[in-house]
């Protein structure tokens, strides 16, 4: 058991500066990481990540120095003869930014996406964009089919409203409202919860969980004990923490999420017998890409259509599948609910989103469960009985041939600093590690992030900043384990359809194939 776990449902008292971390906001080092091995690897991970440096604001800011996607330009860099592209190539964009004034940008850190398309065709691949920290970018594309392919290069976010997120989590990590009730007969009391306490007299009730070691705290209720608690939920958001017109950096249709002028597009020419034109500031290439709205992997995996319930059934006969996590893993539960007709859910009487649920065909002897991963966890009300942590659960699987896992984990750990993140993660790995240890043919699948839909709140809450240095964080961390990976983010990314927390249905079903492939690349073959 970890060092640094305590006694479950403990009260404890805070004096003024006896821990370090109620004093120090910034570090948020009040428990040391399990194992020496996790502190080096967080301080590995987040140096990967680490983000340009970006421009310190002036209070009250001016958006006249900002990035701004209106003035800012896309330029296509010569191909094979100047004008000429073939498959297999890569395309380079050159992307300039400019300020409101028209000013062009001498300093990297804007969040920009880029996509190659067509719509007609049904194609898209995610590009890699590459940052020269002098208002300069490149986008990079792998050409992987014949035809048409138009370049979009989107402005996420510029970097005076990096700077401003990035503050966000430094002073507001509570910017979240997380309360509980306690109940003891006729008596009720609610306070406030979150995974760090600020100081105040206040004796605290701390709920580390005795196995994981996860944190989470609420202030003691004044008549009740620790152990009356009977629910966690999230109440509402602290938007009032912007500073004077900072407000102005998050303007949709001006610079949140809002696509660079212009129109650039390439005809892509079969493939030719020579060597291919491939960019130098790129290693690696997309993991995948859509080709007639159906997803291609280009990691070896042969990705299989499912497109009929019988298909899928076939593929999932005599399976277990345990579904682990947030609401973007539940959509998965919820999709294969309403395909497969025999697959029939069984009411277990759990709070709506939260669950648990469990879905049977005796049939054919399926089973699929999700549960949801605990705090945080920005469910509106949970019920204490249903807080479990995704590492805890694995102990609980025998796992095997006919066993499925499948996890993620990202989507409520956007308001947190990035270590709360790898600490979960770390945790669950362990775990994984453990159940392949004593079940290796055990099919474990984890889906990585996506972006989302952005309005002020969800922006400042979770944005897609926020979810990128997840995203990478997560692939970091099972890189080398026996484990599959939905990427959900270039798979968002690569579409046409609109960004969303819960992907529209052709995605979700692309994803669902990939997931099948894992399960039966050697059944569907």
């Amino acid at each position: 058991m970890p060092k640094f776990q305590n006694k479950q449902n403990t009260t404890v008292i805070v004096p003024e500066g006896s821990i370090e971390s109620y004093r120090n906001f910034t570090t948020f080092n009040f428990q040391p990481l399990s194992h020496k091995e996790d502190e080096d690897e967080a301080a590995f991970l987040l140096e990967s990540i680490a983000w340009p440096e970006t421009p310190t604001l002036q209070s009250p800011i001016s958006l006249n120095q900002a990035s701004d996607p209106a003035h800012s330009t896309l330029t296509i860099l010569p191909g094979r003869n100047r004008t000429q592209w073939y498959i297999g190539d890569q395309l380079e964009v050159m992307i300039k930014m400019y300020d409101c004034q028209g000013h062009p940008k001498t300093s990297g850190g804007d969040l920009l996406f880029a996509r190659l398309h067509n719509p007609k065709l049904g194609t898209g691949v995610a590009g890699q964009v590459v940052d020269h920290l002098n208002g300069s970018y490149s986008a990079v594309f792998s050409l992987l089919w014949e035809g048409s392919a138009q370049v979009e290069v989107t402005l996420i976010h510029p970097s005076e409203a990096i700077t401003v997120l990035d503050r966000l989590t430094v002073e507001h990590y509570d910017r979240v409202f997380f309360k509980s009730d306690f109940r003891s007969g006729m008596t009720a009391e609610t306070t406030t919860c979150n995974i760090r306490l600020r100081h105040t007299e206040q004796p605290v009730c701390d709920y580390t969980d005795l196995l994981s070691g996860e944190p989470w705290f609420c202030y003691k209720p004044k008549k009740l004990s620790c152990d009356a608690r009977i629910n966690h939920k999230r109440v509402n958001y602290n938007l009032k923490i912007l500073k004077a017109k900072e407000e102005e950096l998050f303007q949709r249709g001006v610079n949140l999420k809002v696509s660079l002028p212009g129109s650039a597009s390439i005809t892509v020419l079969p493939k030719k017998d020579q060597p291919q034109i491939n960019s130098s500031i790129v290693k690696s290439g997309p993991s995948g890409y859509y080709y007639q709205g159906a997803w291609r992997a280009l990691d070896g995996t042969t990705v299989k259509q499912f497109n009929t319930s019988s298909a899928i059934t076939q593929c999932l006969k005599g399976k277990v599948v345990h579904l682990y996590g947030d609401s973007t893993v539940r959509q998965w539960f919820e999709h294969l609910n309403n395909v497969l007709p025999d697959l029939k859910e069984f009411n277990l009487h759990g709070p709506i989103k939260v669950g648990p649920y469990i879905a049977l065909d005796y049939a054919n002897n399926i089973m699929v469960t999700y549960r949801c991963h605990g705090p945080p966890i920005s469910f509106t009300i949970v019920p204490t009985s249903e807080l479990w942590y995704v590492a805890n659960e694995l102990e609980r699987v025998v796992g095997g041939t006919n066993t499925v896992v499948v996890i993620g984990v990202w989507s409520h750990f956007g308001p947190f600093p990035i270590k709360v993140y790898i600490r979960r993660l770390q945790s669950i790995r362990r775990a994984v590690v453990r159940l392949l240890s004593r079940a290796p043919d055990t099919v474990v699948i984890i889906r990585t992030a996506n972006p989302r839909a952005m309005t002020l709140r969800i922006t400042l809450t979770n944005s897609d900043w926020y979810t990128l240095q997840r995203d990478k964080v997560l692939r970091a961390v099972f890189k080398g384990l026996n484990v599959h990976l939905v990427d959900a983010w270039e798979m968002v990314l690569a579409h046409h359809l609109p960004h969303g927390i819960h992907p529209p249905t052709p995605i979700i079903k692309n994803m669902i194939d990939v997931v099948l492939s894992y399960i039966c690349s050697q059944k569907v073959g």
